[in-house]
């Protein structure tokens, strides 16, 4: 196999203090061959040191190894301190992306039982990346991590099936898991609007093979991404206006529109089982895009490995915070310390160290998880914590919320509002045709304004509230419609007396500040099953309940704690046209106003089921 080495001039780089990829690493290009015939595209950066041998780190990426030929990299790829602890770090363009062969398939599904060298899938990729770099890599000592964010951090999961014995250690970071119940473009089978469109229309274009360009994105006509949304009318205009058929992935959005086959064939936490390799999965409580992923793959892991060394690290990171912020605020929010250095350093670093280099002890918990409101780490001998008290907090009348069940025996006890698809609810109070991070912790009096949302809100906390793990919303309802959303927001009020945050605009005001804590949405065809949804019949009072992702936050004496409900949330999440048709190929016509009825009565007592710290 020919390798190529480089040693030409490449332009200056800004890094934090310590040792850099231009000044202590040589780097060399590979196509690496997979059992197919294939060779997929890889750098490698070795340290100039030569007294010693390294171990490999490597990442998988679809999107792109980037810079290519003659210029070092002048990103800090994991962090600085892997960098100055010196690591052989691998990067490799997965298979029919940018200079790799072979062709790119999304989430392409695990093959357990291979019949021949024609069946390929990541386990095979990984595990003949692995066992060439082992064999050809200078200087490698034949220990071997994987890591990566997101979708590389699907990746990196996908070889904990078939390991090859040289690997070590894994970190799945934020990693793509499902993406029809809670990963980027799906949340309990409604689909993630401004996602699924601003990545696919760039990340999804046909391109020719062995491009080393990123295609390019999508400008939009105006700023408001609220009014282009809605403009643009139903999902299938949308498609028909931006894609036509030329992206793969929209055409099997639409074609699977339940939990079919074609889904569950692209989940691997059903494969989990019997895995070798020490693993730490990390994500962030406000990860936008793959917090499902990051706490079902480690709790997935747990349930079918109970021998493997499987740890758990979440902090207060919007997707990839850890890694690409101090971690010390988000949006408005202060977190008070840099969360992201002491990740990286007293995390990170001694996990690969331990496993890859047999440098230092390790006495990491097997979940180091950080308490937003009190904001403190947080060491657990479990994840969820053991021994919680498991409580309901109900919706009374007069947009209360309480811990004692509800007294009153009339059915009619309820709270109602009309849901206009015409007039969604929007998401976030600013102007913009991003889908910015900050929404995970933004203010939500603009919502709680608003006549189609319902906020029921707590006395004022004598003691401190500490929620952790996940929240179930069971709500009681009915409808003049046969289908609806129904999304369920957990928010911390803090106290009018709360001081304004010097960083934070002049005009955001954290007196009576409503910070979006956890929000999820369940589309009401699924209520009963995911495979085969159903309608609902108008008027008839029915349980819907789904789970919120994990929490763990606390609720400080002085604050309230509250519950809001609304049927849109736009346009973060597609319209339903509240009437039970196939969303994908409603027509305008198909979307109607519907009143929704929120029950909270002594038959039908809505709540929310949390599990608190003692």
């Amino acid at each position: 196999m020919k390798k190529i080495v480089l040693l030409l001039f490449c332009s200056s780089v800004l890094f934090a203090e310590g040792l850099t990829f231009k000044t202590d690493y040589v780097k060399y290009e590979y196509r690496i061959p997979m059992r197919d015939g294939a060779t997929l595209f890889t750098i490698v950066y070795v340290p100039k040191d030569t007294t010693q041998t390294f171990p490999i780190l490597i990442k998988r990426t679809p999107y792109t190894v980037a810079p290519y030929g003659a210029t070092y990299k002048n990103s800090i790829e994991p962090s600085q301190a892997i960098i100055n602890e010196k690591y052989i770090l691998v990067f490799q363009d997965v298979r029919g992306k940018f200079e790799s062969d072979g062709e790119y398939e999304d989430i392409r599904p695990y093959i357990p039982k291979k019949k021949s060298n024609k069946d390929i899938d990541e386990t095979s990729d990984i595990y003949d990346t692995i066992d060439w770099l082992v064999k050809n890599v200078p200087r490698n000592n034949g220990n071997v991590g994987l890591w990566g964010i997101s979708y590389p951090g699907f990746y990196a999961a996908q070889a904990l099936m078939e390991t090859h014995p040289a690997l070590k250690a894994v970190s799945p970071q934020a990693p793509v898991t499902n993406w029809f119940m809670g990963d980027d473009f799906h949340h309990n089978g409604a689909l993630f609007l401004i996602d699924a469109f601003n990545f696919y229309r760039s990340f999804g274009k046909p391109r020719p093979h062995h491009t080393q360009t990123w295609p390019d994105g999508f400008e939009y006509s105006t700023p408001d991404g609220y009014r282009f949304f809605l403009e643009a009318g139903s999902i299938a205009s949308l498609k028909k206006k931006y894609y036509g058929d030329t992206i793969r992935f929209w055409n099997d959005l639409f074609n699977h529109p339940n939990y079919d086959s074609f889904w569950k064939a692209r989940v691997p936490l059903q494969y989990y089982k019997n895995v070798k390799p020490a693993v730490m999965t990390v994500g962030g409580w406000f990860d936008a895009e793959d917090l499902y992923g990051t706490i079902h793959t480690y709790q997935a892991i747990e349930e079918q490995s109970p021998g493997a060394y499987n740890i758990l690290v979440m902090g207060p990171w919007f997707h990839g915070g850890w890694e690409r912020s101090k971690g010390d605020r988000l949006g408005n929010v202060n977190f008070e310390i840099e969360t992201s250095p002491f990740y990286q350093e007293q995390i990170e670093l001694p996990f690969f160290n331990y496993y890859l280099k047999g440098k230092g002890t390790l006495n990491l918990p097997e979940a180091y998880v950080f308490e937003t409101g009190s904001n403190v780490w947080k060491s657990y001998d479990s994840w969820p914590p053991k021994n919680l008290l498991r409580k309901k907090l109900f919706f009374e009348n007069e947009g209360k919320l309480s811990f004692s069940s509800p007294r009153d025996k009339s059915n009619s006890a309820y709270d109602e509002y009309v849901s206009d698809p015409r007039r969604p609810v929007p998401y976030i109070e600013q102007i913009s045709s991003s889908r910015g991070r900050e929404y995970m912790t933004d203010d939500q009096r603009f919502a709680w304004q608003r006549p189609d949302v319902l906020s029921y809100e707590s006395e004022i906390l004598k003691n401190a509230v500490t929620i952790a793990g996940p929240v179930t919303a069971n709500l009681y309802v009915s409808t003049t419609g046969s289908d609806a959303d129904f999304i369920v927001k957990v928010i911390d009020v803090f106290p009018d007396s709360t001081k304004d945050n010097e960083k934070n605009s002049e005009y955001v005001k954290m007196g009576g500040y409503q910070m979006l804590v956890r929000g999820e949405v369940m589309r009401a065809r699924y209520r009963k099953s995911f495979e085969k949804p159903e309608a609902m019949k108008p008027n008839k009072v029915e349980k819907v309940s789904f789970t919120l992702p994990d929490i763990n936050h606390c609720f400080k004496p002085g604050h309230k704690i509250m519950i809001q409900v609304q049927s849109s949330w736009f346009p973060l999440v597609d319209r339903n046209p509240q009437k039970f048709v196939n969303i994908y190929t409603a027509k305008e016509s198909d979307f109607h106003k519907a009143t929704h009825k929120i029950y909270r009565n002594k038959k039908y007592p809505s709540n929310i089921e949390i599990e608190l710290l003692p």
